[in-house]
């Protein structure tokens, strides 16, 4: 079987596909065929390469986190930054490709939805860099929570929808999004800020994001003179961990772990584990495991994280962990902030929540690999966004006593849970 790419219906496996109403079919079609054309085009891949370079910044680093290795004791830690890419996170890397295959359709609007709002703000950069106009639905919980993100999409000139519906987060903001594509597919798109959603945005989201795996492949292999031993990325929809993963499938010595978010505890309905205790059902258009009732719905989810709290998860990593090939395992709310708060006082680097969830894991794998291997994680975006929540939430002088006299040794075996 395939893991590396879907079928020519887009299916990963028995997962992905497209379930979608017949008009939509159609135009979606017309998308396919298109990207299918541009992705072998010389002059499409040389403007998307001189933007990821002289716009974006890429490559984006690799860096070796020396104090937070220590701190973990085991295993090296490295972290692959993302966060350091234009507009903070790793979505500018597809939201530059949608945006520029928009263009070519002839589109005169991208919309999309956000939950921690740097798919918005990767998109509404790129519209405007571009020239097209920008709708980005985003849960009334959301916007509060992510306030400056929000701004940050407005100054770009999109148009930032509140959604009210539902549970008012990024599962509720994906619904009103692809009602508002279904009014008009013609003359918009609807540039899915995941690899999730009908064919052939799983594998088109996985494309343009798989330029972080193929760096960090050359990034470590140059400055280590070796492959990682494992390689670590948080997962809601799943786009920065299929990125990152997409250089490694091939490489069985590598292990893959992608992270889910506990949230509250995996014993409660506070979580977001899409995989880890999901089944098998249709959700915005494509078959994957997601958090569903008795009646096949999709269940209330939550994360800390709000780009983490999506009720499923890209038919990629269905079938990856169908096979084994990727270990999905968890991080709860308590773990991540220790892992902002870790990362920010060790290294200088202030993690976006839904990275804190990779870092918190790996801190926990350094201990079970133990010394002489390697960690690489996706750290995919930066944490701007949340200070104000984390601050609010989860204060400081919370986490200053976790430290004790011998520095972070102690506030680290929290997480590490030695």
């Amino acid at each position: 079987m395939d893991i590396r790419n879907a079928d020519r219906n887009g299916f990963f496996g028995e997962y992905g596909g497209s379930f979608v109403p017949e008009a939509l079919e159609k135009e979606l079609k017309v998308i396919a065929d298109k990207y299918e054309e541009l992705r072998k085009d010389e002059k499409f891949i040389a403007e998307l390469d001189e933007l990821n370079r002289t716009y974006t910044g890429r490559p984006s680093p690799v860096y070796h986190a020396e104090r937070l290795s220590m701190a973990a004791g085991g295993a090296e830690i490295f972290l692959k930054r993302e966060d350091l890419n234009h507009t903070g996170a790793h979505k500018i890397n597809h939201a530059l490709g949608e945006v520029l295959l928009a263009k070519h359709l002839g589109k005169k609007k991208v919309i999309a939805e956000t939950g921690a709002g740097q798919h918005g703000v990767a998109l509404a950069t790129a519209a405007a860099l571009l020239g097209l106009k920008c709708d980005i639905y985003m849960g009334e919980i959301d916007v509060r929570k992510e306030a400056p993100n929000v701004l940050r999409m407005k100054i770009l000139g999109a148009r930032v929808i509140s959604v009210t519906d539902g549970t008012r987060t990024l599962k509720d903001a994906v619904d009103a999004a692809f009602k508002a594509y279904l009014n008009d597919p013609v003359n918009q798109i609807y540039c899915i800020g995941s690899v999730v959603g009908p064919h052939p945005f799983p594998s088109m989201v996985r494309d343009f994001q798989s330029i972080v795996g193929r760096e960090a492949r050359e990034q470590f292999l140059s400055s280590e003179g070796k492959l990682p031993d494992a390689v670590v990325a948080c997962v809601g929809g799943g786009s920065n961990a299929m990125g990152i993963f997409s250089g490694f499938l091939d490489d069985e010595s590598v292990k893959l772990y992608g992270v889910e978010p506990a949230g509250r505890g995996l014993e409660t309905p506070y979580h977001a584990a899409s995989i880890t205790k999901g089944k098998k059902g249709i959700l915005h258009g494509f078959k994957c495991y997601f958090l569903q009732d008795e009646d096949g719905q999709p269940l209330p989810v939550y994360s800390i994280a709000s780009g983490l709290d999506y009720p499923g998860v890209g038919p990629q990593h269905c079938l990856l962990h169908d096979v084994g090939r990727v270990s999905y395992e968890t991080a709860n709310d308590r773990e991540a902030v220790e892992a902002f708060y870790a990362l920010s006082r060790l290294e200088g680097i202030i993690p976006a929540l839904e990275s804190s969830h990779a870092v918190a894991y790996a801190v926990k794998l350094a201990s079970i690999l133990g010394k002489g291997k390697n960690i690489l994680v996706n750290l995919s975006g930066r944490g701007d966004k949340d200070i104000d929540f984390v601050t609010s939430n989860y204060p400081i002088s919370e986490y200053e006593g976790a430290y004790g006299k011998t520095g972070y040794e102690d506030f680290l075996s929290q997480i590490s849970g030695s």
